[in-house]
């Protein structure tokens, strides 16, 4: 009887718990009907949660009453549905596309989700920069796996940015894809660019040269600047630090007639002069800067301007203005004025023109050695584009005009580079997991002649997607003005010498990309993303300080020179907003003549970082 009655009890109060547990279901897709299998579904009011199957469809424990379901997927906005505890099936529900997350223009020169790309381009938006706030770009990018950004001079701190292990001259910095941040401003230039105007930044990891041209021959990073209309009417942004560095930022948009404008102010200052090492020198140098930023667009142009000063120094702590160019205090001091115009013209649907001109105004004194020098380089694009059934044509002409000059021996009269260039790419569907991207370039060099740099992709990915698989094979160049990238060619009392015609820099790369995406029952999402790449340079040109003390000696390599290894990041998301980001580089770099080795200086043999948030 007791058994029975047992029995009773279990089978009633498991009767009364389905009674009251009730479910939600649903099917997520998106705009375009596809099916989301590992979209995070997780119920707010009883911290319950879950993941779509492979067809899409979720089934959520509710409770009674309301139930506040976010619903959410890499790429796409989360939905927020509020649903009553009677509520049994919600139908479809539709995701849409974060476009601002997801389209990518630098590996194609067209829009193109970064999913689809045959070309490996790593995106990271201004929230990432955000997280660790700088004064600059330069700084804040250190944050990127395989992506150092390099001081090179303790007392002027001149930077460039290092891509898998290769020299900093060869990435090329663009802004808004155009080559504004080249030959002198890479010196002092970086540090010039606020963080606040950055929308998102595209890293190529590879030779680019077949859309970008020289300096493309290493990698891309490619800053794409706020657009008015995805800003805030007024925004002021600033912090210090515990040595006295201050960085303000202010922005506003504003409307005339049928043209949206976006106007910033960035302002930094650092003053204060500290010695912790006790050597005599200052540690950080002294920066003073403004940059003032206006952006106008209309719908179908889009036009930008930028002026930057910067006056900055370092040396001997007892330095001031009253010592510069003089033998009594050691200083290096560095006025630097720029002015930038840069914009996109859309002439049609399929065409459009790309423009910008910018001045380089830099004077500078390096103890009692006076360098000053300037720069001017005008740049047009014109891009047709054109889809014929499965293949995606894009057709490119440019013209780049620079004006150099300085008062280094070097520089016997002024220099002027004329550049035009042409560039033809097709992307052909195979079929729905397939691409096959093949390009080629020609650029006619007033001074080097002839240079051909042609590129393949390929891209396979799965029905979902989660699954991808990029290859890549290309070729990049390298025009070099020594006095514009090696700083110790400008410091000090060594002669620089060039033993010979100076030819470009070449290089062949090879790299392949598998990306994965796992999805876990607890609503977790991860991404590993593995790369592997190997380039070989050509008539490297390298510095030589050892065979003469007083002499700086330029010639080009005779020899070969491999830069290789592997690059590996995990990105988690989970459904409670958790993010990780771990990433690793390994680099063997090497340089080989006459039968012997030689490993590079100040090339990292492994790097990693990591982000919680």
């Amino acid at each position: 009887m007791i058994l029975k009655l047992n029995t009773f009890y279990i089978l009633f109060f498991l009767f009364a718990n389905l009674a009251f547990t009730q479910t939600i279901k649903g099917t997520v897709k998106d705009l375009d009907q596809n099916i989301l299998f590992g979209a995070t579904v997780y119920n707010n009011s009883n911290s319950k949660s879950t993941i779509t199957n492979e067809n899409g469809i979720f089934s959520i424990a509710s409770q009674k009453g309301e139930n506040k379901l976010v619903i959410s997927y890499v790429g796409y906005s989360p939905q927020v549905i509020i649903v009553d505890g009677s509520s049994t099936n919600l139908g479809t529900i539709v995701l849409k596309n974060d476009r601002l997350e997801e389209v990518v223009i630098s590996g194609t020169l067209r829009q193109v989700s970064k999913l689809k790309s045959p070309v490996q381009i790593e995106l990271y938006n201004a929230d990432f920069f955000r997280a660790t706030p700088k004064a600059s770009f330069f700084e804040a990018i250190e944050g990127i796996n395989g992506v150092r950004p390099q001081l090179n001079c303790n007392i002027c701190n001149t930077g460039d940015i290092h891509i898998n292990g290769q020299e900093g001259a060869n990435t090329m910095v663009l802004i808004d894809g155009l080559p504004l941040v080249s030959g002198l401003s890479t010196v002092y230039g970086l540090s010039g660019i606020p963080q606040s105007l950055i929308q998102q930044v595209e890293v190529i990891k590879g030779p680019a040269s077949t859309l970008y041209g020289s300096e493309a021959i290493g990698g891309v990073i490619n800053l794409i600047t706020k657009l008015p209309e995805n800003v805030n009417r007024f925004n002021i942004e600033s912090y210090t630090t515990s040595w006295g560095e201050l960085n303000i930022d202010l922005g506003a948009k504003y409307k005339l007639n049928n043209s949206l404008g976006l106007i910033g102010v960035n302002y930094f200052n650092y003053s204060n002069p500290i010695d912790s090492n006790g050597d005599g020198f200052t540690d950080l140098t002294l920066q003073h800067r403004i940059s003032i930023f206006n952006k106008i667009k209309t719908p179908k142009n889009s036009v930008a301007f930028r002026y930057f000063y910067e006056d900055r120094w370092g040396g001997e702590m007892n330095w001031n203005s009253d010592y510069r160019g003089g033998n009594q205090v050691y200083g290096e001091s560095i006025y630097t004025s720029r002015f930038e115009v840069f914009g996109k013209y859309d002439l049609s649907e399929n065409l459009f023109l790309q423009y910008s001109l910018n001045n380089h105004d830099q004077n500078s004194v390096y103890g009692t050695t006076s360098y000053t020098a300037l720069q001017t380089i005008g740049f047009v694009q014109g891009v047709y584009s054109k889809t014929l059934k499965n293949h995606s044509l894009l057709l490119g002409a440019t013209y780049r005009y620079t004006h150099y000059d300085d008062n280094t021996p070097a520089t016997e009269k002024k220099e002027v580079t004329s550049l035009p260039g042409l560039f033809v790419q097709d992307e052909w569907k195979l079929s729905d997991s397939q691409l096959l991207l093949s390009g080629i370039r020609y650029d006619n060099n007033s001074i080097y002649g002839n240079i051909w740099t042609p590129r393949l992709n390929y891209k396979w990915a799965n029905k979902d997607e989660s699954s991808v698989m990029r290859f890549g094979l290309g070729t990049g160049y390298r025009v070099v003005n020594v006095f514009t990238e090696d700083h110790a060619a400008l410091t000090g009392a060594r002669e620089v010498v060039f033993t010979e015609d100076i030819l470009p820099e070449k290089s062949w790369n090879i790299n392949i990309n598998w990306n994965q995406k796992l999805y876990s029952k607890y609503g977790t999402i991860f991404d590993f993303d593995l790369g592997l790449f190997k380039t070989e340079f050509s008539n490297r040109i390298l510095p030589d300080y050892d065979t003469n003390p007083n002499q700086i000696i330029y010639s080009n390599l005779d020899g070969s020179s491999l830069i290789q290894g592997v690059t590996l990041n995990i990105n988690s998301v989970s459904a409670n907003g958790l993010k990780v980001n771990l990433g690793a580089t390994f680099i063997d770099s090497k340089i080989i003549e006459n039968n012997e080795t030689v490993y590079p200086l100040l090339t990292e043999k492994v790097s990693g970082n990591y982000k919680i948030s």
